[in-house]
C-alpha cells in the first residue's frame, strides 16, 4: 500500500534489456535505502515494483511486459529520474490517499498554465476513465496523490480532461516539474472512488435503471 506522498526522486543509472523485459537500476538516496531488503515494494512513478538486488545505494527492479505496456516506465532512459515512494508501514501517517501502485492507464499532458507560485496541468485520459473523474476527487498522477481541480467532458476530437494545481513543494519534490505537453503520465484512480462508482453501476444495472 502507498499513500501518494512522494518521498523523493531517484536517477535510473542503468537499464538491462531483455525480450519483453527489463531491469532498472536506481541510485536511491541514502534515506530511502534505510531498512530496504530484497522483496520490498517501492513505487516508481506510481508503479509498484519489487526490489530484486541491492548493491549499496544501487537498487535493482524488474519490469515485466505488462508493466512496460501499460505505464510510462517503458519510455524511461538512463539518466532519467522517477518519483519514489517506499511502501507504507502500519502506523504511518496517510497524508495523501490510499493507493495500490497498480496503474490503470496513461494520460497525456495537453496544457500547462503557469502562475505565480503554482502551476496548473491539464491531462487527457482514455474515455473509459471519465466516469471516475469528479471535481475535488482524488487521483494518482505518476504516483502523486493529487486533488482534481476541474473536469471537462469529452468533445469531438478531444477526450475527457482534468486539471490539477501544483504548489512549489510538489514541484520541488517530484518529476512533474519537468513534464511538458505531449508527455505521458501514469494514472491510478482512487480505489475508494473506483469501488463506489462500480458498485453503483452494478446496482443500477441490476434494477434496470
Amino acid at each position: 500500500m502507498f499513500t501518494g506522498i512522494v518521498q523523493g526522486t531517484a536517477e535510473v543509472v542503468a537499464i538491462h534489456e531483455a525480450k519483453a523485459f527489463r531491469t532498472h537500476v536506481l541510485a536511491l538516496p541514502a534515506e530511502l535505502c534505510e531498512g530496504l531488503s530484497l522483496g520490498a515494494s517501492v513505487a516508481h512513478n506510481g508503479v509498484c515494483l519489487t526490489v530484486t538486488a541491492i548493491d549499496g545505494e544501487r537498487v535493482s527492479f524488474d519490469l515485466m511486459r505488462e508493466t512496460l505496456r501499460v505505464t510510462n516506465l517503458g519510455a524511461v532512459r538512463e539518466g532519467d529520474r522517477v518519483n519514489i515512494e517506499r511502501a507504507a508501514r502500519f502506523g504511518d501517517e496517510i497524508g495523501g490517499h490510499v493507493m495500490s501502485g497498480h496503474v490503470m492507464a496513461l494520460a497525456e499532458l495537453v496544457e500547462l498554465d503557469e502562475a505565480p507560485n503554482n502551476r496548473r496541468l491539464w491531462f487527457e485520459v482514455p474515455h473509459a476513465l471519465s466516469r471516475f473523474l469528479f471535481d475535488k476527487g482524488y487521483i494518482g498522477v505518476d504516483g502523486i496523490s493529487l486533488t482534481i481541480g476541474e473536469v471537462k467532458a469529452a468533445t469531438t476530437g478531444q477526450g475527457p480532461r482534468f486539471c490539477v494545481d501544483l504548489i512549489p513543494e510538489t514541484l520541488a519534490r517530484t518529476i512533474l516539474v519537468d513534464r511538458a505537453p505531449g508527455d505521458g503520465v501514469n494514472i491510478e484512480i482512487d480505489p475508494q472512488t473506483q469501488a463506489i462508482v462500480e458498485t453503483v453501476e452494478r446496482v443500477l444495472q441490476a434494477r434496470g435503471a
